[in-house]
């Protein structure tokens, strides 16, 4: 079985008395949009400074491509690339210089150091502002300069902590698609604290809650964690929770919301809307409105985080 990409087992890692993360497993196996997810001071930051090699956790390993990070840091670091959540600009070198210095930190070969510029550049769209210092560029590009440092070694395993914070709604979307761009070469490991965001961009998501991993799995999942498989239906004939029980198959749960609103719970969806109006045809329940529901990213993320 191929070994995946990347492979956290029992991190734990304190700040003097204070764990700030404590058992946390994770895998990535392969390319992708993975979204850590998790509220302001849920340990997101800490682990993404681990896993990029930034700091030295109290236990637990971290392997990228089965190199172990804390034995082989240069060779494990190799094959990361990290974008911290304040982008580390040397605001007063023009764009080209800044990417040119990471290249060479990066130990690109110096006959390639102009040509992995140069394609960085174009991958990120800032070529046409590389003689322009970076402090005279928007928040926006100034993030894309940061991403391209990630990049420009072409590594397999990308981490980027809140790209998008402090972002205009148009930069927010045009950092989105560079973000999408990069995972189909490569595994992205992208925070955020914001709900919509990971769900607009993720493919997979991690949950993290007072330093635990409370959710892993892919995106959907998450969305149906709460309640999941409900159907709201309105009917004006106000049939008994008996008679629809008996009418609609598959039905777990009825919950009568105020007489004409019925909330229908089922193990699985397939088919029960289909069922429902056949019921309500047969039976005169006079359906008047009927949808499936899913729970909010803010109810599931609320819920969740009341695990400890």
């Amino acid at each position: 079985m191929k070994n995946p990409l990347v492979s956290v087992e029992n991190l734990s890692h304190r700040y003097s008395a204070q764990w700030a993360v404590k058992d946390l497993n994770i895998e990535i196996p392969d390319k992708g949009i993975y979204g850590l997810l998790g509220s302001n001071g849920a340990g997101k930051s800490t682990t993404m400074n681990i896993m990029s090699g930034v700091l030295k956790q109290t236990q637990g390993n971290v392997y990228i491509k089965g190199i172990d990070l804390s034995k082989r840091p240069i060779e494990a670091k190799k094959q990361i690339g990290f974008l911290p959540q304040h982008p580390p600009l040397y605001t007063d070198t023009t764009v080209e210089e800044y990417l040119t210095n990471c290249a060479y930190l990066r130990r690109i070969d110096t006959k390639e150091v102009k040509v992995a510029v140069e394609k960085v550049m174009e991958k990120c769209s800032i070529a046409h502002f590389k003689k322009r210092l970076i402090r005279n560029l928007s928040g926006g590009y100034q993030q894309r300069v940061g991403i391209a440092q990630a990049i420009i070694h072409k590594p397999a395993f990308i981490i980027l902590d809140e790209p998008t914070n402090g972002l205009d709604p148009n930069q927010i979307l045009e950092i989105r698609k560079l973000i999408k761009e990069i995972a189909q070469e490569r595994a992205v490991l992208f925070s955020s604290h914001v709900l919509t965001e990971v769900q607009a961009i993720c493919d997979h998501i991690l949950m993290i809650n007072n330093g635990k991993m409370v959710f892993s799995g892919k995106t959907e999942e998450f969305d149906n964690y709460l309640m999941p498989n409900t159907v709201f239906v309105r009917l004006l004939g106000m049939p008994s929770e008996e008679d629809i029980k008996q009418s609609v198959e598959g039905v777990e749960r009825i919950e009568n919301l105020d007489g004409f609103n019925y909330r229908l719970s089922f193990k699985n969806l397939d088919g029960a809307i289909e069922r429902i109006v056949t019921a309500s045809v047969k039976n005169n329940w006079r359906l008047d409105e009927i949808r499936s529901e899913k729970n909010s990213l803010n109810d599931v993320f609320s819920e969740l985080s009341k695990i400890k």
